[in-house]
């Protein structure tokens, strides 16, 4: 870990932090909730000994990089935004693009907005979700699985994490990156993170002490409103992009999933990825791989296999 290089950008009137290890053709890895540019730390490492310079930042709001204040600074045209300043400021023209979870979210509006810019994309966990005119996500999310549903009850600014900051930041971070359940995440009120004294919260093999500790760390640091407030632009995402309504993604693709997670387990979305439906909207897709007893946090539970996945698809190009 020692040998991974950081530095902080001024990009679009903030500080972006940057961890990046090697040389050669640019990796960009993008990380999701509840991470940090940490959890690309095995594939930095691998992607460098293979020769590629790998560059994961800590997006807005999140970690070492600056965070606003007002949730409508984190636009999908902020968070573009920044990505691409990051690479004009690098003088990188394109670069091979890996993203998981809220990360990839950022990735597909990437891919959507700048085609031009990507060379490939690997994208873990988060299929492309097409704009759907009729439907806004959060209401939509409300009405399918109510008001407990993790994602409505991140929208009210200083409700989740007055019941983040009653449990503590490290029990909250050990209950969402160690949780199996593939079933819609729901966050009782008064009850989010409430665990079973018969099934107490343990360590996987593939998060150690020193893992947990570095997270804990910085978000006791930063607080958690600025990766909320990801979140909390979903609708108003969704308003922007009206005029994209319809597009393809026309970047070569490779998606990677465990079958245990929780948004491929999601209402509809087997069906999008397996019958057609993700293929017509990403043409280019080259392959989906679903690796069986795996969760959400795939790159970090499964590191070596997901490792041989990126390089060997990068490897093409």
């Amino acid at each position: 870990m020692e040998e991974i290089q950081h530095r902080t950008l001024q990009v679009n009137d903030i500080k972006i932090h940057i961890a990046e290890k090697g040389e050669g053709p640019v990796v960009l890895l993008l990380h999701g909730f509840p991470e940090l540019w940490y959890t690309w730390r095995h594939q930095i490492t691998a992607l460098a000994s293979n020769g590629y310079h790998a560059i994961a930042p800590d997006l807005r709001g999140y970690g070492d990089s600056d965070s606003p204040p007002c949730s409508s600074s984190y636009t999908c045209f902020h968070l573009v935004g920044d990505i691409i300043g990051l690479l004009d400021l690098l003088n990188v023209d394109q670069v091979y693009l890996v993203a998981h979870d809220m990360g990839a979210m950022v990735g597909w509006y990437l891919c959507m907005f700048r085609p031009d810019r990507i060379k490939a994309f690997a994208c873990l966990s988060l299929p492309f979700r097409p704009r759907n005119p009729k439907l806004k996500p959060v209401q939509t999310f409300r009405a399918f699985f109510g008001g407990d549903y993790y994602i409505c009850r991140f929208q009210e600014p200083g409700d989740i994490e007055a019941e983040i900051n009653k449990y503590g930041v490290r029990h909250v971070l050990l209950k969402i990156l160690t949780s199996r359940d593939p079933g819609a995440p729901m966050l009782p009120k008064g009850k989010a993170f409430e665990v079973s004294p018969d099934n107490p919260l343990t360590l996987p093999s593939w998060l150690s002490e020193e893992d947990i500790n570095y997270y804990a760390s910085k978000y006791e640091d930063n607080g958690f409103t600025g990766p909320l407030n990801h979140y909390r632009t979903l609708d108003w995402n969704w308003e922007l992009t009206a005029p994209w309504t319809g597009t393809e993604v026309n970047v070569p693709t490779k998606l990677l999933v465990g079958d245990v997670d929780m948004v491929y387990n999601m209402v509809g979305v087997k069906q999008y990825v397996h019958e057609g439906g993700f293929k017509k909207d990403v043409p280019l897709l080259e392959d989906t791989v679903v690796m069986e007893g795996v969760g959400h946090f795939i790159n970090q539970e499964k590191a070596e296999e997901v490792n041989q996945h990126i390089i060997d698809f990068f490897n093409k190009f």
